[in-house]
Protein backbone atom coordinates (compact mmCIF):
# COMPACT_ATOMS: atom_id res chain seq x y z
CA UNK A 1 0.00 0.00 0.00
CA UNK A 2 1.27 3.08 -0.91
CA UNK A 3 1.19 6.14 1.92
CA UNK A 4 0.26 9.09 1.17
CA UNK A 5 2.20 12.48 1.93
CA UNK A 6 -0.12 13.06 5.20
CA UNK A 7 0.50 8.99 6.50
CA UNK A 8 4.27 9.18 5.87
CA UNK A 9 4.83 12.55 7.91
CA UNK A 10 2.84 11.08 10.87
CA UNK A 11 4.41 7.83 10.85
CA UNK A 12 7.92 9.80 10.89
CA UNK A 13 6.88 11.71 13.79
CA UNK A 14 6.01 8.66 15.15
CA UNK A 15 9.03 7.02 14.71
CA UNK A 16 10.99 9.95 15.84
CA UNK A 17 8.58 10.60 19.11
CA UNK A 18 9.69 6.40 19.87
CA UNK A 19 13.66 7.17 19.33
CA UNK A 20 13.00 10.37 21.83
CA UNK A 21 11.40 8.71 24.04
CA UNK A 22 13.65 5.64 24.04
CA UNK A 23 16.72 8.21 24.34
CA UNK A 24 15.01 9.98 27.22
CA UNK A 25 14.37 6.93 29.25
CA UNK A 26 17.99 5.57 29.10
CA UNK A 27 19.66 8.99 30.42
CA UNK A 28 17.03 9.41 32.61
CA UNK A 29 18.36 9.74 36.49
CA UNK A 30 17.01 8.29 39.63
CA UNK A 31 15.87 11.01 42.00
CA UNK A 32 17.37 10.58 45.66
CA UNK A 33 17.68 12.83 48.77
CA UNK A 34 21.00 13.07 49.10
CA UNK A 35 24.15 11.88 46.16
CA UNK A 36 26.98 10.85 48.32
CA UNK A 37 31.33 10.43 47.19
CA UNK A 38 33.29 9.29 49.98
CA UNK A 39 36.34 10.13 49.60
CA UNK A 40 39.39 7.78 51.58
CA UNK A 41 42.73 8.77 52.30
CA UNK A 42 45.24 6.17 50.82
CA UNK A 43 48.16 8.11 50.78
CA UNK A 44 51.59 6.88 51.91
CA UNK A 45 51.00 8.72 55.28
CA UNK A 46 48.02 6.07 55.41
CA UNK A 47 49.69 2.54 57.06
CA UNK A 48 47.87 -0.67 56.67
CA UNK A 49 46.40 -0.34 60.15
CA UNK A 50 45.29 3.03 59.72
CA UNK A 51 43.54 1.98 56.45
CA UNK A 52 41.68 -0.55 58.33
CA UNK A 53 40.57 1.73 60.72
CA UNK A 54 38.91 3.96 58.28
CA UNK A 55 37.59 0.55 56.32
CA UNK A 56 36.19 -0.61 59.50
CA UNK A 57 34.56 3.25 60.92
CA UNK A 58 32.48 2.67 57.21
CA UNK A 59 31.44 -0.82 57.73
CA UNK A 60 29.98 0.08 61.16
CA UNK A 61 28.45 3.32 60.44
CA UNK A 62 26.28 1.69 57.57
CA UNK A 63 25.02 -1.16 59.74
CA UNK A 64 24.39 1.51 62.35
CA UNK A 65 20.34 1.69 62.51
CA UNK A 66 20.45 5.52 63.02
CA UNK A 67 22.46 5.93 59.55
CA UNK A 68 19.66 4.27 58.09
CA UNK A 69 16.75 6.48 60.15
CA UNK A 70 18.84 9.32 58.43
CA UNK A 71 18.29 7.74 54.73
CA UNK A 72 14.79 7.59 55.36
CA UNK A 73 14.04 10.91 56.99
CA UNK A 74 14.27 12.41 53.31
CA UNK A 75 11.55 12.77 50.91
CA UNK A 76 12.19 9.87 48.89
CA UNK A 77 13.56 7.72 51.43
CA UNK A 78 16.96 6.82 49.82
CA UNK A 79 20.51 8.00 48.58
CA UNK A 80 22.68 6.85 46.18
CA UNK A 81 26.36 6.74 47.18
CA UNK A 82 29.85 5.71 45.79
CA UNK A 83 33.10 5.09 47.59
CA UNK A 84 36.64 6.65 45.72
CA UNK A 85 40.28 6.03 47.13
CA UNK A 86 42.69 8.68 46.99
CA UNK A 87 46.10 10.37 46.77
CA UNK A 88 47.93 12.01 44.23
CA UNK A 89 46.74 14.36 41.50
CA UNK A 90 45.90 11.62 38.71
CA UNK A 91 45.78 9.07 41.29
CA UNK A 92 41.95 8.81 42.28
CA UNK A 93 39.87 5.14 41.74
CA UNK A 94 36.27 4.58 42.52
CA UNK A 95 36.29 1.25 44.53
CA UNK A 96 32.94 0.71 44.74
CA UNK A 97 30.26 2.26 42.01
CA UNK A 98 27.27 4.33 42.78
CA UNK A 99 24.58 2.40 44.98
CA UNK A 100 21.23 3.12 45.90
CA UNK A 101 20.57 2.52 49.37
CA UNK A 102 16.92 2.74 50.95
CA UNK A 103 16.45 -0.14 53.73
CA UNK A 104 18.43 -1.90 55.82
CA UNK A 105 19.11 -4.93 53.61
CA UNK A 106 20.86 -2.13 50.92
CA UNK A 107 22.64 -0.53 53.34
CA UNK A 108 23.82 -3.73 55.00
CA UNK A 109 25.43 -5.03 51.59
CA UNK A 110 27.03 -1.55 51.13
CA UNK A 111 28.96 -2.22 54.41
CA UNK A 112 29.60 -5.71 53.51
CA UNK A 113 30.80 -4.32 49.93
CA UNK A 114 33.19 -1.97 51.77
CA UNK A 115 34.30 -4.47 53.79
CA UNK A 116 35.58 -6.58 50.42
CA UNK A 117 37.56 -3.73 48.99
CA UNK A 118 40.89 -3.94 48.73
CA UNK A 119 43.27 -1.34 48.62
CA UNK A 120 44.13 0.10 45.69
CA UNK A 121 46.93 3.37 46.01
CA UNK A 122 49.50 3.34 48.18
CA UNK A 123 51.10 6.77 47.63
CA UNK A 124 51.62 9.91 45.64
CA UNK A 125 51.11 12.68 48.00
CA UNK A 126 48.30 14.29 49.34
CA UNK A 127 45.83 16.13 46.66
CA UNK A 128 42.86 16.92 47.99
CA UNK A 129 42.11 19.06 44.38
CA UNK A 130 42.76 16.30 42.89
CA UNK A 131 40.25 14.20 43.88
CA UNK A 132 37.54 16.92 44.33
CA UNK A 133 38.02 17.20 40.33
CA UNK A 134 37.74 13.69 40.04
CA UNK A 135 34.72 13.65 42.25
CA UNK A 136 32.70 16.65 40.16
CA UNK A 137 31.98 14.61 36.97
CA UNK A 138 31.57 11.37 38.95
CA UNK A 139 28.47 12.86 40.71
CA UNK A 140 26.84 14.95 37.33
CA UNK A 141 27.12 11.63 35.17
CA UNK A 142 26.21 9.47 37.62
CA UNK A 143 22.62 7.27 36.63
CA UNK A 144 20.97 9.03 39.92
CA UNK A 145 20.35 13.57 40.28
CA UNK A 146 20.02 14.07 44.50
CA UNK A 147 18.31 17.03 45.86
CA UNK A 148 22.04 17.15 47.61
CA UNK A 149 25.30 16.51 46.53
CA UNK A 150 28.11 16.13 48.74
CA UNK A 151 31.78 15.21 48.22
CA UNK A 152 32.88 13.82 51.72
CA UNK A 153 36.75 13.98 52.06
CA UNK A 154 38.83 12.52 54.75
CA UNK A 155 41.94 12.29 54.94
CA UNK A 156 45.24 13.06 57.03
CA UNK A 157 47.09 15.72 55.15
CA UNK A 158 46.86 18.97 54.02
CA UNK A 159 46.68 19.59 50.06
CA UNK A 160 50.23 18.97 48.71
CA UNK A 161 50.02 18.35 45.03
CA UNK A 162 47.92 19.22 42.49
CA UNK A 163 46.53 23.18 42.03
CA UNK A 164 45.35 24.39 45.10
CA UNK A 165 42.35 23.19 47.29
CA UNK A 166 40.47 26.19 47.37
CA UNK A 167 40.31 26.49 43.55
CA UNK A 168 39.33 23.28 43.21
CA UNK A 169 36.46 23.30 45.88
CA UNK A 170 35.22 26.81 44.18
CA UNK A 171 34.71 25.23 40.96
CA UNK A 172 33.02 22.15 42.71
CA UNK A 173 30.73 24.83 44.46
CA UNK A 174 29.84 26.38 41.28
CA UNK A 175 28.81 23.48 39.74
CA UNK A 176 26.04 22.90 42.95
CA UNK A 177 28.22 20.47 45.08
CA UNK A 178 28.74 20.87 48.87
CA UNK A 179 32.12 19.43 50.01
CA UNK A 180 32.24 18.41 53.69
CA UNK A 181 35.71 17.01 55.35
CA UNK A 182 36.89 14.95 58.05
CA UNK A 183 40.16 15.61 58.84
CA UNK A 184 41.85 13.22 60.99
CA UNK A 185 44.55 15.54 63.50
CA UNK A 186 46.85 12.37 63.86
CA UNK A 187 49.55 14.51 61.73
CA UNK A 188 49.16 17.68 61.43
CA UNK A 189 47.32 19.28 64.66
CA UNK A 190 46.35 22.09 62.89
CA UNK A 191 45.06 20.01 59.30
CA UNK A 192 41.51 21.16 61.13
CA UNK A 193 41.76 24.68 60.09
CA UNK A 194 43.46 23.74 56.35
CA UNK A 195 40.32 22.21 55.92
CA UNK A 196 37.75 24.88 57.07
CA UNK A 197 39.15 27.39 55.22
CA UNK A 198 40.23 25.68 52.01
CA UNK A 199 38.31 22.35 51.51
CA UNK A 200 34.70 22.67 52.98
CA UNK A 201 32.24 24.78 50.49
CA UNK A 202 29.06 25.17 49.76
CA UNK A 203 25.33 25.37 51.52
CA UNK A 204 25.36 23.98 55.39
CA UNK A 205 29.07 22.70 54.70
CA UNK A 206 30.93 21.39 58.12
CA UNK A 207 34.20 20.14 59.17
CA UNK A 208 33.94 17.17 61.93
CA UNK A 209 37.87 16.48 63.08
CA UNK A 210 38.92 12.92 64.59
CA UNK A 211 41.86 13.47 67.16
CA UNK A 212 43.56 10.38 65.43
CA UNK A 213 42.73 7.17 63.48
CA UNK A 214 41.22 5.41 66.70
CA UNK A 215 38.38 8.27 67.05
CA UNK A 216 37.21 7.83 62.89
CA UNK A 217 34.47 5.45 63.52
CA UNK A 218 32.96 7.68 65.67
CA UNK A 219 33.37 10.79 63.65
CA UNK A 220 32.08 9.28 60.32
CA UNK A 221 28.98 8.23 61.96
CA UNK A 222 27.93 11.39 63.75
CA UNK A 223 29.16 13.10 59.66
CA UNK A 224 27.04 10.93 58.03
CA UNK A 225 24.22 11.04 60.16
CA UNK A 226 23.94 14.63 59.56
CA UNK A 227 24.79 14.32 55.65
CA UNK A 228 21.99 12.16 55.29
CA UNK A 229 18.86 13.54 57.35
CA UNK A 230 17.32 15.77 55.71
CA UNK A 231 18.27 19.22 56.72
CA UNK A 232 16.19 21.53 58.88
CA UNK A 233 14.57 24.49 57.99
CA UNK A 234 17.26 26.66 59.82
CA UNK A 235 20.17 29.42 58.43
CA UNK A 236 22.82 27.42 56.95
CA UNK A 237 25.80 27.86 59.16
CA UNK A 238 29.53 25.38 59.51
CA UNK A 239 29.81 23.50 62.37
CA UNK A 240 33.60 22.28 63.93
CA UNK A 241 33.59 19.35 65.80
CA UNK A 242 36.85 17.83 67.72
CA UNK A 243 35.19 14.21 67.79
CA UNK A 244 37.41 11.93 70.61
CA UNK A 245 35.09 9.53 72.26
CA UNK A 246 31.83 8.41 72.40
CA UNK A 247 30.86 10.63 74.98
CA UNK A 248 31.76 13.96 73.31
CA UNK A 249 29.75 12.51 70.08
CA UNK A 250 26.83 12.26 72.20
CA UNK A 251 27.76 16.12 72.99
CA UNK A 252 27.66 16.57 69.58
CA UNK A 253 24.35 15.16 68.49
CA UNK A 254 22.67 16.84 71.55
CA UNK A 255 24.32 20.63 70.28
CA UNK A 256 22.29 19.40 66.58
CA UNK A 257 19.18 18.79 68.38
CA UNK A 258 19.22 15.00 67.27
Amino acid sequence: MRLTPALCAIRLAAVLLLVCSVCTSAFAQTAVDLQLVLAVDASGSVDRRRFELQMQGYVAAFRDPRVLRAIQSGATQAIAVTMVQWTGPALQIQVLPWTLIQDATTAHAFAAAIMAIPRRLFSGGTSISGVIDYAVPLMLESQFKGTRRVIDVSGDGSNNRGRPAASARNDAVRAGIIINGLPILALEPDLERHFSDHVIGGPGSFVIAAESYETFADAILKKLIREMAAPEQRPHREVFVHVESCSSCTVYLDRLGR
